[in-house]
């Protein structure tokens, strides 16, 4: 069998073609937007609701579906569609974090660099640096979307391997392995933070430390580094084949010219970080501000706001020194157009997230994501099952929920105040149910079209292959889905099974 037939046969063949025969995906988000206006009005007429608790109010919140085919709604459609557009949190992102990566791509910064990456780094472990790339890349928040998924593509294609398979490794690092670490970060502290929020709403005397999953965490990241390794290598590049399209990195050695740009670009971004140092580490750095829940000058701000510009210079000060260097980039005008033409690139993805924005605004001002999850943790909760059944059934239905509802911390603050309780008084330990949730929530979300970068993506994908699609991306990042979530929630069963503390002082039961 060759190449092209393996991968159109089988499951994922099927999920592939019946995928990409789908129209344009920004028509896709056009009719899924027309389905929620006319799903919201049915639902709404037909009076479902559901009732949670609120850990936050300390109240009990009645959800009902919000209909956007009478007055209020037909005026929200319209009055909201500009602001949905540039409030799409990850335009902005994207579009920012690019134009320093175009700088660097546009004078052959990054071509130089990863050739010779490349030729220091083993074949045999290139897969799983990338993998492990993009799952440590979370500590930075959203930045691994847009820096490591990338660079995963351009690395195997220079290591003459299919850019795509490089691409669907990392972006299963980053996005299937996002709670996993080897140090906690932000994703930590907002959940801990909404756990204690749902143990103080019921008067339980317990609290879950910003460290509570730590030690798990560590060890899922070596685990999922080789899994997510492993499936690229056994499945999705022999699905791929080999690689046809019209990306070709050059396989020439680096000049001396590239070589003392590669110096040049070194030494000024050796310069930038120690001066980045000075302004982040000292605990009156100018970047630290005064956090008033903790009572220390902290990096929250900085982190969660000014990384991304911080990876714009990251990229754009070394390779604007690289190409003076090269002779690539000699004034003001190259600089800017090594912008301009980033930007040219992501023509497609603007016109994506704009249909994208509108669709997801919807899902949320309907309240349909929220009936859903409140629903099925209603469902949930009546089943009566214990122990490691319990914490099955809830990794499975979290998993389904996370594909309607992309917010890890939205969906915790709706499932939180229920099931952190209930498997409470279960003797399942508040560090234990969260670190249920995030397994579940992590790994369905490289196949959740309302996973915010989910467009991003079809548009990186696209500069490799023009005929890929939503079908294509799907069913190239299925097989993460289900190995990352077998995987990790086994490695959840061994250290229930053997009792291990999920971090300092958390047990798994109580």
């Amino acid at each position: 069998m060759d190449k092209s037939n393996e991968k159109s046969s089988g499951f994922l063949g099927t999920i592939e073609r019946v995928g990409n025969k789908l129209p344009h995906p920004a028509v896709i988000f056009v009719l899924l937007s027309l389905s929620v206006i006319i799903i919201s009005d049915l639902v709404a007429r037909s009076g479902a609701s559901v009732q949670y608790f609120d850990a936050g109010a300390n109240e009990d919140i009645t959800v009902t579906a919000t209909s956007l085919l009478n007055a209020e709604g037909l005026r929200h459609i319209f009055n909201t569609a500009t602001s949905n557009f540039t409030g799409f949190a990850p335009l902005g992102t994207v579009l920012v974090a690019m134009l320093g990566v175009g700088v660097a791509e546009w004078s052959g910064l990054i071509g130089s660099a990863l050739k010779k990456m490349v030729h220091k780094v083993p074949t045999s472990l290139l897969t799983y640096v990338i993998v492990f790339a993009g799952i440590i890349s979370n500590i930075a928040s959203d930045a691994g979307y847009v820096v490591v998924v990338p660079l995963g593509a351009i690395v195997f294609a220079g290591a003459g391997r299919h850019p795509i398979a490089g691409l669907a490794a990392a972006f299963a690092g980053v996005s299937a392995g996002f709670s996993a670490n080897l140090i906690f970060g932000p994703t930590d502290a907002l959940l801990s933070g909404i756990t204690n929020e749902a143990l103080n709403s019921v008067n339980i005397p317990y609290t879950v430390d910003v460290t509570g999953n730590w030690y798990f965490i560590i060890a899922s990241t070596f685990i999922l580094t080789i899994v997510g390794a492993m499936i690229t290598k056994k499945i999705v590049e022999p699905r791929l084949g080999e690689y046809t399209g019209s990306y070709k990195p050059t396989d020439e050695p680096l000049t001396d010219d590239e070589q003392r740009g590669l110096r040049n670009a070194g030494i000024a971004l050796g310069i930038f970080l120690i001066i980045l140092l000075f302004l982040t580490v000292p605990e009156n750095g100018a970047f630290r501000e005064f956090d008033e829940a903790t009572g220390n000058m902290t990096l929250g701000n900085f982190l969660s706001n000014g990384l991304i510009f911080l990876i714009f210079l990251l990229f754009a000060i070394p390779g604007y020194f690289y190409g003076r260097t090269t002779g690539k980039m000699l004034n003001s005008h190259h600089f800017v157009e090594s912008m301009t033409d980033s930007m040219r690139s992501m023509g497609g993805y603007i016109v994506l997230a704009f249909f994208a924005a509108q669709f997801i605004n919807y899902f949320s001002y309907t309240n349909l994501g929220m009936l859903i999850a409140v629903g099925g943790a209603d469902v949930l909760e009546t089943i009566g099952l214990t122990g490691l059944p319990l914490i099955m059934a809830f990794i499975l239905l979290t998993s389904f929920i996370n594909l309607f509802m992309g917010s890890a911390s939205a969906k915790w603050a709706i499932m939180g105040p229920v099931f952190v309780p209930m498997f409470y008084t279960l003797s399942l330990s508040p560090e234990m149910t969260q670190m249920a949730y995030r397994i579940a929530d992590s790994s369905s979300n490289v196949v959740s079209p309302l996973m915010s970068y989910f467009a991003m993506i079809l548009v990186f994908m696209k500069r490799y292959d023009k005929k890929s699609g939503i079908g294509t991306l799907i069913s190239t990042m299925l097989p993460y889905t289900i190995a990352f979530l077998i995987s990790w929630s086994i490695l959840l069963i061994i250290w229930f099974t053997l009792g291990l503390p999920l971090g300092p002082g958390a047990p798994v039961r109580m």
